[in-house]
């Protein structure tokens, strides 16, 4: 399979934001332990595994010949993270937190599915 075309700004954006966020999980891992979901068994763990997942996806993205790899293995991770992202808003409700923070939390959950499809738009479909 021929490499997508991909101009480096428009690949660059996601591998610096899943970047960013690969490395805050060891920056501030009790804020990611304390979303993942209790029938994980080692949170930290899980945190740690998916800051290097990120990290990895992120300089995989800006590799050519890694590209589509570190894109489908980004978007695995995508969907293995999204039961954090529901049990964060669960705890948030459990909790009484804000009205504003808890919609923040339901907007956030439809980022998932874009963030797949912007990762699949970079580097796995053929761009014009």
């Amino acid at each position: 399979m021929s490499q997508p075309v991909v101009s480096r700004t428009t690949v660059r954006a996601p591998a610096l934001l899943f970047l960013a966020a690969g490395v805050l999980h060891f920056v501030m891992p009790v804020f990611f332990d304390r979303i993942v979901p209790p029938w994980v068994p080692d949170a930290r763990v899980a945190t740690y595994l998916s800051g290097v997942f990120e990290i990895v996806g992120a300089i995989g993205l800006l590799i050519p010949a890694t590209r589509v790899a570190a894109a489908w293995g980004l978007i695995a991770l995508l969907v293995a993270v999204l039961p954090a992202n529901i049990h964060m808003l669960n705890q948030a409700r459990a909790a009484g937190e804000s009205a504003w923070f808890i919609i923040g939390l339901w907007a956030r959950l439809p980022l998932q599915p874009l963030l797949m499809w912007w990762v699949w738009r970079v580097a796995i479909r053929r761009l014009p």
